[in-house]
C-alpha cells in the first residue's frame, strides 16, 4: 500500500471541493473511525477519517457503515463543536501525512469559535485530534498519549498541540530547482530519495527511478514534474495486485507490468482497496467472541464425532455378543464355573469350526452366557442412540460452518442477528441490554444488475428465510451456490435476462463459502421450486427442477451492483 505523504498531497487536492462546505452530520461507528457528512457544492459528501493502524486514512466515501446506538463520547464532542460548522481550509503539513482542516462554528451562546482538525495518518501512530485556533490547545482526541506513553508530546486534552516530530528531510513540493540539482548530481537510488525527500514511500521511490530509466533521463530533469502530478491530484488513481501485497497511487505505475485497475477518483480508489478489509476489521471486532465459540463448538462436536465412530465400532459387534450367548447356552453343561474360557462347536457356520469364548471365572455358566445377551440388548440399543447422536453432530457441524462463514463475510449490521438466531436455537444467551430494542425485520442487501433489475442477498439465516418465504414472490429467480454454504439470492423478475442471472449468480458465489475459488457452480430455479423441510433449522431449504451455471467471484463487480 502507498498511503505516503505524497498521497496525501493529492488527497488533500480532492477534498478542497468540501471547502466552505457546511458539516450536516457527524458519526462515529467505532472507535478508530469518524464520519462527517458535509453539504458542499449542492450535494452531501461523507468525508471518512480513519486511525486504524493498518488502514488509517481519509477520504471521501460512499460506503454506508452501520452507527451504534449511542454516540461515543469524542462523537459527541464533535457534534457539540463543529456540527453544523462550515470548513475553512484544508491543507496539507510539510508533505507529510498530516492534513489540517479549519473548521468555523458557534458554541452554545452563539458565539463565533474556530476548531482545527488533525488527521495524522500514520500507521499505527494515526490519530484524530481537535485543537482549538486560538490557544492551540487540544480540546479532545479519538486516541489519548500520556507523558508516560510519550515523552515528546501529550496529546490529552487542555495540553498543547505539538505536531508529530519532524523528519529533518527536504519538502519536495518547496524544494528549489538547485537543490534538487545538487542532491542529483550523482546517480541516486529508492533508499537515497526516501532519506532525503519527505513523503516517499518506497513505492513511489521506485516508480521515479523506473521512469527515469525508461525515458533515459536524469533524475533531476524528471523529479518536479512526477511532484506535480501529486500536486495536481494525481493523473489516473491506480490499484492493482502483485502477489498478497495491495498496492495503489494517484498515478499510473509503469513500475509495474500486472494488471491494474483505473478509477475517477482517489475516494473511489480508496473505497476498492479499503472498504471490504476495513468492514472485516469492524466485524471482527464486534464478533470476535462470536467466532472464537463457532470454532470452539465445532472443534467439540468433531471430537465428539471420534468418540461417537469408536462408540458405533464397538456396537457394531453386537450379532457377535449374541452369538456367544446362544452357543453358551447350548453347552452349559460343558464348562463348570472358574473356566477363563471355553472352546465350542459353531453350529451356525457351514464349515462348523469351533469357537473360543472368553468367560468370567466368578460366573456361573448361564451367568456368563446371560452376560453376553445383556451385552448384546446394550449395543443393540446404543446403536441406535449412537447412529443417532451421530447425525445430529453431523448436522450441528454443518449447521455451526455455515454460521462461522456468514460470520467471516458478515457486515457488523448483520453480526447481532446471528446472535438471535444461536439464541432463538437455544445455543447460547444473549447478553441483556439496557437499553429495549425494537424488534425489526431483517433486511437483505439490495443490488442492482446492469440491466436494472433488483437483486436481493440475504447475508445470515434470518435474512435468507425471510428473503426467501416472505419476500420472493413464487416466480421469481432464486439462486444458491450448488452444494456450499453461501447465501440466497432472488433476481426480483420473472423472466431475469441471461446477463442479470450471471451477475446475481456472481453474488451467490461471493457470498458464500467458495469466495476465493474460480468456476463456482450456482443452482438457480423458480421461488415456488424451494421448500423449506419440516423442523429445519433456519437456512436450510431444498429445491427443485434448477439449472447450473458456473462463475468466477468478482468483488470489483460485487461493489459496481450494490445499491447504496
Amino acid at each position: 500500500m502507498a498511503y505516503d505523504g505524497l498521497f496525501t498531497i493529492a488527497m488533500t487536492k480532492e477534498l478542497q471541493q468540501l471547502v466552505s462546505g457546511r458539516i450536516a452530520k457527524i458519526h462515529q461507528p467505532n472507535a478508530q473511525e469518524v464520519i462527517f457528512t458535509i453539504r458542499a457544492n449542492g450535494a452531501n459528501q461523507k468525508l471518512l477519517f480513519s486511525i486504524h493502524p493498518t488502514y488509517a486514512r481519509v477520504h471521501m466515501t460512499e460506503q454506508v457503515i452501520e452507527n451504534p446506538p449511542e454516540p461515543p463520547m469524542f462523537c459527541s464532542l464533535l457534534r457539540k463543536h463543529v456540527e453544523g460548522g462550515f470548513i475553512e481550509n484544508i491543507e496539507q503539513l510539510d508533505a507529510d501525512r498530516i492534513i489540517k482542516i479549519t473548521i468555523s462554528s458557534k458554541n452554545e451562546i452563539g458565539d463565533p469559535i474556530t476548531r482545527i482538525l488533525f488527521a495524522e495518518i500514520m500507521g499505527r501512530h494515526s490519530n484524530l485530534i481537535m485543537v482549538d485556533a486560538v490557544t492551540n490547545k487540544i480540546v479532545d482526541s479519538l486516541k489519548h498519549l500520556s507523558p508516560s506513553v510519550n515523552s515528546y508530546r501529550t496529546v490529552l486534552p487542555g495540553s498543547e498541540y505539538i505536531a508529530p516530530p519532524s523528519q529533518d528531510k527536504v519538502n519536495p513540493v518547496s524544494a528549489s530547482d538547485e537543490e534538487i540539482a545538487t542532491f542529483f548530481d550523482e546517480i541516486r537510488n529508492e533508499d537515497d530519495i526516501m532519506q532525503h525527500f519527505v513523503g516517499f514511500s518506497r513505492l513511489h521511490a521506485t516508480e521515479l527511478v523506473t521512469r527515469a530509466q525508461l525515458q533515459q533521463a536524469p533524475l533531476k530533469d524528471l523529479f518536479k514534474p512526477f511532484i506535480q502530478q501529486f500536486v495536481d491530484g494525481g493523473t489516473q488513481p491506480t490499484y492493482l495486485e502483485k502477489g498478497r501485497k495491495t498496492i495503489f497511487s494517484p498515478n499510473d505505475l509503469l513500475s509495474f507490468d500486472e494488471k491494474k485497475t483505473t478509477y475517477d477518483t482517489l475516494s473511489l480508489l480508496l473505497d476498492r482497496v479499503f472498504f471490504a478489509r476495513a468492514e472485516r476489521d469492524r466485524v471482527k471486532q464486534q464478533a470476535g467472541d462470536l467466532e472464537h465459540w463457532l470454532q470452539a463448538e465445532i472443534q467439540k462436536l468433531k471430537h465428539k464425532l471420534k468418540k461417537l465412530d469408536q462408540d458405533l465400532k464397538r456396537a457394531q459387534n453386537l450379532e457377535e455378543y449374541q452369538l456367544y450367548g446362544e452357543l453358551l447356552m447350548a453347552n452349559l453343561y460343558n464348562f463348570e464355573k472358574g473356566a477363563s474360557k471355553v472352546t465350542v462347536d459353531n453350529y451356525y457356520s457351514e464349515t462348523g469350526e469351533k469357537v473360543t469364548i472368553q468367560l468370567s471365572e466368578r460366573k456361573s455358566p448361564i451367568e456368563n452366557a446371560q452376560a453376553y445377551y445383556a451385552k448384546y440388548n446394550k449395543f443393540k440399543n446404543a446403536l441406535v442412540k449412537v447412529e443417532e447422536q451421530i447425525q445430529i453432530a453431523k448436522a450441528d457441524i454443518t449447521y455451526f460452518e455455515m454460521l462461522l462463514q456468514q460470520v467471516e463475510q458478515a457486515s457488523p449490521a448483520d453480526i447481532e442477528e446471528i446472535r438471535e438466531e444461536l439464541a432463538e436455537q437455544g445455543y447460547m444467551k444473549l447478553k441483556k441490554s439496557k437499553r429495549r430494542k425494537k424488534p425489526t425485520k431483517p433486511t437483505p442487501e439490495k443490488y442492482v444488475s446492469s440491466t436494472g433489475i433488483e437483486i436481493s442477498v440475504g447475508k445470515n439465516n434470518k435474512q435468507n428465510d425471510y428473503l426467501t418465504f416472505k419476500i420472493a414472490r413464487k416466480w421469481e429467480t432464486w439462486l444458491h451456490t450448488k452444494d456450499i454454504p453461501g447465501s440466497h439470492v432472488v433476481i426480483h423478475s420473472d423472466a431475469p435476462d441471461e446477463q442479470t442471472i450471471l451477475e446475481a449468480a456472481t453474488l451467490s458465489a461471493y457470498f458464500s463459502k467458495a469466495r476465493e475459488s474460480a468456476s463456482v457452480p450456482v443452482d438457480y430455479t423458480e421461488v415456488k421450486q424451494v421448500k423449506k423441510p419440516s423442523g429445519a433449522k433456519p437456512g436450510f431449504v431444498i429445491y427443485f427442477e434448477q439449472k447450473t451455471v458456473f462463475v468466477t467471484p468478482d468483488e470489483e463487480l460485487v461493489m459496481q451492483l450494490q445499491k447504496n
